[in-house]
C-alpha cells in the first residue's frame, strides 16, 4: 500500500511539473475559451498553427497552393461603408468555427472624433493630439463617450459570438508601437496601456465577454524612416491584461533580438506571429520555436511576397499544423 501511495504521489508531482502555470486573464473565461487556451499551451514550443487573414478566397488560395487549409482564420471589424460588415464577420466566424477553424479577430477602429464611414487615411491612419488623447482616456468626457459608443457596438457583435460558444483570439489596437494608426506610439501608463485596460475592463467586467482570449499584437520594432516601430516594453499593459503577446512582421524582418525581447517580456506567456507578410524561413522557425501561430495577411500569400515553393515548404514542415491536424 505504501508503495502504491508513493507511486501515485510521484506521478502527481511529475505531472504537476509539466502543468502550465498560466490561466486566462479573465478568470470567468468560457469553457470554450479555456479549452482553446489550454490547447495553445499544450502545443507551445512543439508546433505552430498555420493561419490566413481574409475572406474565403484567401483560404481557398492556401488550399490551391498547398492542398490544405490553414488552422487559423482571421478577419477584421473595420467599418468602411454604410452597410453592416460587422454582422457579416460574426456570421462567417460562426460558420468557420463550425468547420473547425480557430478564429482570430481584430479591428481597424476609426478615430472617435470622426463620424462613420471612417476613411482609411482620413481616420484610421490619422492622428489624435495629446489633448484629444487625454480627453479620450478620461471617463465622462464627450470624446470618451464617443469611444464607448464605438467599442460598445463591437461588443454587441462579440456577444453574439459568445452566445454561439465561439472562442475568439481578440487582437485590438494592433501595431500600437508603430506610428501609422491614431492609437499608435502612445507610450507609457497614460498611453495605449491605459486605453487597452479601459477596453479590457469594459468588455470583461461590463459586457462579460468571456469568450475572448486577449492578444496584444505589436509590430516588430524597426527603424525605417517615416515607418518606425519602437520597443515593445513601452506599450505593454502587463500580464494581468494579456493572454498572448504577438508581433506583426513584414519585409522578412524576423530579427532574433526582437523575438528574444518579446519572449522575455512575456515572462512565459504565449507568443505568436499575429500578422505577417512574408512567411518565415525554415531556419527562422528553428531559431524561434515558441511562436504559437502565424497569420498571413490576405493577398500576401501570393507572389511577389511568397512564392508557391516557399509556402509549400513551410506548410509541409512537421511542426506546422493545418486545419485537418487541429484536435482539441
Amino acid at each position: 500500500m505504501k508503495y502504491i501511495l508513493w507511486f501515485l504521489l510521484m506521478m502527481f508531482v511529475y505531472a504537476s511539473s509539466f502543468a502550465q502555470s498560466f490561466q486566462p486573464v479573465n478568470k470567468n473565461a468560457s469553457p470554450e475559451a479555456k479549452k482553446l487556451f489550454n490547447y495553445l499551451y499544450s502545443i507551445n514550443g512543439k508546433y505552430i498553427l498555420s493561419g490566413e487573414h481574409g475572406d474565403e478566397r484567401w483560404l481557398d488560395t492556401v488550399k490551391n497552393i498547398t492542398g490544405k487549409y490553414p488552422a487559423v482564420w482571421g478577419n477584421d471589424f473595420i467599418f468602411h461603408g454604410t452597410e453592416d460588415p460587422g454582422q457579416e464577420v460574426v456570421n462567417e466566424a460562426i460558420e468557420k468555427y463550425k468547420e473547425g477553424f480557430i478564429i482570430t479577430l481584430m479591428w481597424h477602429q476609426g478615430r472617435p472624433i470622426d463620424n462613420p464611414p471612417y476613411g482609411w487615411k482620413e481616420s484610421v491612419q490619422a492622428k489624435l493630439t495629446d489633448v484629444q488623447w487625454k480627453e479620450l482616456t478620461t471617463e465622462g468626457t464627450d470624446l470618451n463617450k464617443r469611444w464607448l459608443a464605438q467599442i460598445d457596438k463591437v461588443a454587441g457583435y462579440l456577444k453574439q459570438l459568445d452566445s454561439a460558444h465561439v472562442p475568439i483570439l481578440w487582437r485590438p489596437y494592433h501595431e500600437m508601437n508603430g506610428i501609422w494608426f491614431w492609437w499608435g506610439d502612445k507610450k507609457g501608463k497614460d498611453g495605449i496601456q491605459k486605453l487597452w485596460k479601459m477596453m479590457y475592463d469594459r468588455y470583461t467586467n461590463h459586457f462579460h465577454l468571456n469568450n475572448l482570449i486577449w492578444v496584444w499584437g505589436a509590430n516588430g520594432p524597426r527603424d525605417i524612416p517615416g515607418d518606425e516601430a519602437y520597443a515593445y516594453k513601452d506599450y505593454y499593459p502587463g500580464n494581468d491584461y494579456v493572454d498572448v503577446l504577438g508581433s506583426d512582421v513584414y519585409h522578412m524582418d524576423y530579427e532574433q533580438k526582437n523575438y528574444n525581447d518579446l519572449v522575455e517580456l512575456s515572462k512565459g506567456k504565449l507568443v505568436a506571429l499575429t500578422e505577417v507578410g512574408e512567411l518565415p524561413s525554415v531556419k527562422i522557425l528553428q531559431s524561434q520555436p515558441k511562436w504559437s501561430w502565424f497569420l498571413v495577411w490576405n493577398a500576401f500569400i501570393n507572389e511577389p511576397y511568397n512564392n508557391k515553393q516557399h509556402v509549400n515548404e513551410i506548410y509541409d514542415l512537421p511542426q506546422v499544423l493545418t486545419h485537418d491536424e487541429v484536435k482539441y
